[in-house]
């Protein structure tokens, strides 16, 4: 019979905890000492970012914009169309 750690001995023990021969494991750093880690890495990563210029970003939000402009007369005409042949196939 084994148990549910896997072990294969029917022992019941894990490898966890108890004597086990292994030295305990250095502890983790507190909540707030993470937390402010985790700030300065945030901050390290956002100043490697190249931001762009105010005419690249003019130039980006007018190519969106016109994208969107053309996907929403895309989808208008097949929905017009669409709909005019579900209005054909089964009438009014």
């Amino acid at each position: 019979m084994s148990d549910k750690a896997g072990t294969g001995s029917g022992l019941g023990t894990s490898g966890r905890g108890g004597r086990s021969g292994r030295s305990a494991s250095p502890r983790r750093p507190g909540r707030l000492k993470r937390l402010v880690t985790f700030f300065r890495q945030v901050i390290a990563e956002l100043r490697k970012v190249i931001w762009p210029t105010r005419n690249e970003l003019l130039t980006y939000t007018s190519v969106v914009l016109v994208f969107v402009l053309f996907m929403v007369v895309v989808v208008s005409i097949y929905d017009f169309l669409f709909s005019q042949g579900v209005l054909k196939v089964f009438g009014n």
